[in-house]
């Protein structure tokens, strides 16, 4: 009998567990495949080659998080990009974001624009620090129960209230616009230029299966400005060692805190007695019994899969089947001989360029037509592909004078038309992203040594990602903040007494962030402290 049984052992779950275990609680996670991480993990896909599988580049891990446990201390050591992004045109062009170069880089295609990138960052900068105050914090939690019950949450509403004081009208306005408008048409506000806009625009369909002109689609942009890197607001970095870097330093700080960790452990059912969660059966037929069960999977993994239907409320059942998953993205990781030549920049040599965000998605309107070629056909046959070399940074990742690469890919359908599979186009869509990057650098396709392949599919079976959902849940403005997983159920305790989530679909959302497992930690230690729970004998 254990205090905490976590099912999923991913960065959040980790994270979580290390919490508890800190304020003497005894911790176990089970975790289905035989390395902890999660969607956060390095592997060697092909001999001498390593590469981040999943998640691939670091910036919204909460510095609070990596301070509490040391997870420098654990050997943790994350770099910055030399740029942030760089957008090779078809034309020929290209164009610079980052490390001071943004405005010159810029007024080579609007001067009004390279004027208007300062005010640009302000205003977000302003709305971003008062949401990025509200990440660790537990959003106020609607429900039933009357007045004396729903007060605490109406005072946590009146501190929401406050911090949102902070912002003058102007900054509201800007808020307002952040959270309804479509990113396309909040950047098409601020400037002229195709390049600049889709540089940032980037920001709105990542992981997001939308148009850049689909409502909401802003407030994805904003949420992937909350990040920072060794001290600097809205930079993006590498972890040196992969992102599996990231989840080993939190596994050894766990272990440290007394945690014990239990791979190639698949949960099949979470155990119900009395209307109440007391424990866990895994598939090797081993029983673990807790005080509390903490969920740090996709909420309709969860309910759908681990739950029998008939102990949950039925409200509770149909909106959880509702819960939106499917990202469209498709993910690569290639191994190179050498470096790609851009039409745009020639060199095989290292440079700047090479150590950024390569984003080949020349306009809005190009984002636009990928995502209505994708809901067509399947897939886009222009698609969206940013390019990372980590091994630029990180020369632990390939062996000398050769190279791994990132391909995060957009517009994908998670779900093919008419039945298809994914298994039987996987390569096809796979020579399709390769080509892409082809015709901005004409070496690429002859450089690939290996490549490994993770359609939506392969996604969902090895990492639990429903339809390739990098989120857990798409940031729907019905599926963020109060209303994430749902009304009545932010406050990460889910709809049975003794059972919690702390995975990504709850607050505040998707990327390696510590987040959501930070804050669950703080809400079970509450109802222990409140004999809510008792420890276990």
């Amino acid at each position: 009998m254990r205090d905490v049984v976590i099912v999923g052992g991913g960065h959040n779950g980790l994270v979580c567990a290390t919490y508890l275990a800190r304020a003497g609680l005894t911790v176990t996670v089970l975790e289905r495949r035989s390395v902890v991480g999660g969607a956060a993990v390095t592997e060697e896909f092909h001999p001498g080659f390593r590469n981040s599988v999943a998640a691939y580049t670091v910036s919204l891990l909460n510095p609070k998080i990596i301070r509490d446990l040391d997870l420098a201390g654990h050997g943790l050591r994350i770099v910055e990009r030399d740029l942030s992004n760089f957008l090779p045109l078809e034309d020929g062009r290209y164009l610079k974001i980052g490390n001071g170069r943004t405005y010159e880089e810029v007024a080579k295609f609007s001067r009004r624009d390279a004027d208007r990138l300062a005010a640009y960052a302000a205003h977000l900068d302003a709305v971003g620090d008062v949401l990025r105050d509200l990440v660790l914090q537990t959003p106020p939690n609607l429900s039933g129960g009357g007045w004396l019950a729903a007060l605490p949450e109406l005072l946590k509403a009146g501190t929401l209230a406050r911090r949102m004081g902070r912002l003058d009208i102007e900054q509201q306005r800007e808020l307002l616009d952040l959270f309804a408008k479509s990113a396309g048409d909040y950047l098409d506000g601020w400037f002229e230029s195709d390049p600049i806009k889709a540089a940032y625009g980037f920001d709105g369909i990542v992981g997001n299966f939308a148009s850049p002109y689909q409502a909401g689609s802003a407030y994805v942009l904003l949420h992937h400005t909350f990040g920072e890197v060794n001290g600097k607001k809205g930079v993006w970095g590498h972890a040196i060692g992969g992102m599996g870097a990231i989840s080993q330093a939190i596994a050894r700080a766990a272990e440290a805190a007394g945690v014990e960790i239990r791979t190639d452990s698949p949960v099949s059912e979470i155990l119900v007695e009395q209307g109440r969660a007391v424990g866990v059966a895994t598939t090797r037929g081993d029983i673990v019994r807790g005080t509390a069960i903490v969920s740090n999977l996709n909420p309709k993994l969860l309910y759908r899969d681990l739950i029998d239907p008939a102990v949950l409320p039925p409200d509770f059942l149909r909106r959880i089947g509702n819960w939106r998953c499917g990202s469209g993205t498709f993910r690569m990781n290639v191994a190179l001989s050498e470096l790609p030549d851009f039409t745009a920049l020639p060199g095989r040599e290292r440079a700047e360029h090479h150590a950024s965000g390569i984003i080949m998605a020349p306009s809005l309107a190009y984002m636009e037509e990928a995502f209505v070629d994708a809901r067509r056909g399947g897939w886009s046959k222009k698609p969206i592909v940013e390019l990372l070399i980590p091994s630029t940074l990180d020369d632990s990742l390939a062996p000398p004078g050769a190279h791994v690469a990132s391909l995060f890919c957009q517009h994908v359908a998670p779900e093919l038309p008419d039945g298809a599979s994914w298994d039987d186009h996987r390569d096809t869509v796979a020579d399709l992203m390769i080509e892409t990057v082809n015709g901005f650098a004409p070496n690429f396709k002859a450089s690939v040594i290996a490549r490994q392949i993770n359609s939506p599919l392969d996604l969902e079976r090895t990492f639990g990602l429903i339809g390739g959902d990098i989120f857990h849940g798409a940031l729907d403005l019905n599926q963020i903040f109060s209303a994430r997983p749902m009304l009545g159920h932010a406050d990460y305790r889910g709809p049975l007494p003794g059972l919690y989530m702390c995975g990504a679909g709850t607050h505040p959302g998707g990327g390696v962030t510590g987040a959501p497992g930070h804050n669950a930690a703080r809400e079970i230690l509450i109802d222990f402290r409140k004999r809510r729970l008792r420890r276990a004998p």
